[in-house]
């Protein structure tokens, strides 16, 4: 009795195995533009004067990513809340970093998302071009990203299959800042005055984080 126990077990426990197995097969066949390398820009990028690099390698599950963006000019609008009461413009020389993601759907994933930025601080238009930066300094975040990529071409049997389309939300807080206690003192040459600037939040102005973009890329040997 034992024995027959042990072999319906046995047999139950690699039927089990095979079965999962298989089902981990069929679902990550399913899963398109798997081990491919994928190369694009942003858009929001552009819009904001400067430009990005972003390079990613998907496979049937994960997403490795790393993006580098240069000379992004934040005056006005696109400031930071603290900013635009102090009359300053804030420019982002450099931000760079990686992603590692999981892939929910063939289409849709989710990062987590370690980056560094570095700023100057300037005032606006007007008075950049007379004094030199009022300062410079880093900031460090730790987020996530939600990612969509649609490619408008997929079902053609050339290269236009490769051209991506890429939506994302993010949210990217500041976890860190080479600022002393995240804030500057120093007088204001508009306000006249001593003024409190703190580190700039990523993203849209009131939300501490909170950003969009989207992505043109190409995902190389899409077909094969």
């Amino acid at each position: 009795m034992k024995t027959v126990l042990t072999i319906l077990l046995t047999t139950m426990m690699t039927f089990n195995l095979m079965s999962n197995v298989s089902a981990q097969k069929s679902k990550t066949a399913s899963f398109p533009y798997s081990n491919r390398f994928t190369l694009g820009g942003g858009v929001s990028q552009l819009l904001l004067g400067g430009f990005n690099v972003q390079g990613e390698y998907t496979t049937k599950r994960m997403v490795f990513d790393y993006s580098h963006g240069f000379n992004l000019h934040f005056k006005g609008n696109s400031a930071s809340l603290v900013a635009q009461r102090q009359h300053l413009a804030e420019k982002l020389t450099s931000t760079l970093g990686i992603g590692v993601g999981y892939r929910i759907t063939p289409a849709f994933d989710i990062r987590f998302e370690p980056k560094i930025h570095f700023y100057e601080v300037n005032y606006d238009a007007k008075m950049e071009q007379k004094t030199g930066p009022i300062a410079k300094y880093r900031t460090v975040t730790l987020g996530l990203g939600a990612y969509y990529k649609y490619y408008p071409f997929r079902n053609q049997d050339n290269g236009l299959a490769g051209v991506l389309i890429m939506p994302s939300v993010r949210y990217w807080p500041n976890v860190w800042s080479s600022l002393d206690n995240d804030k500057l003192t120093y007088f204001n040459k508009v306000s006249n005055q001593t003024e409190v600037y703190k580190a700039a939040p990523q993203g849209f102005p009131a939300t501490k984080g909170l950003l969009a973009n989207v992505t043109i890329g190409y995902t190389f040997h899409a077909k094969k």
